[in-house]
């Protein structure tokens, strides 16, 4: 898995916008203009942050210590970010984003 994998992933997905509000070295995608992934492009292994259900975070990080961490720079009850060391099952890692993504898609934008 690699940067283009995940950012074709995440643009497949329905409303999706890409930009960098964080400066270059940050990729951040959006949907109902709120966050769902970030990806650190100056890191090795990459790494990316998702939303995630706060009791699922917990689970993951307990099953998965060394790919799936309190997310960095973000609320950790919240958040957790990969390490994509090549570890973790591609359906996993699709599987998070789908579910990061519909944490935020759902939600309607307030008028």
């Amino acid at each position: 898995m690699d940067i283009e994998w995940l950012r074709e992933y995440a643009l497949s997905k329905d409303d999706v916008t890409e930009s960098f509000p964080f400066g270059e070295d940050t990729l951040v995608f959006k949907a109902n203009d709120k966050i769902f992934l970030l990806v650190a492009l100056a890191e090795s292994p990459l790494r990316f942050n998702l939303k995630c259900d706060p009791e699922h975070a917990l689970e993951l990080r307990e099953s998965y210590p060394d790919q799936i961490q309190p997310g960095y720079h973000m609320n950790k009850k919240h958040w957790n970010t990969i390490i994509a060391d090549g570890k973790l099952r591609s359906q996993l890692i699709k599987d998070l984003i789908d579910e990061s993504f519909d944490l935020v898609h759902r939600k309607k934008k307030k008028k």
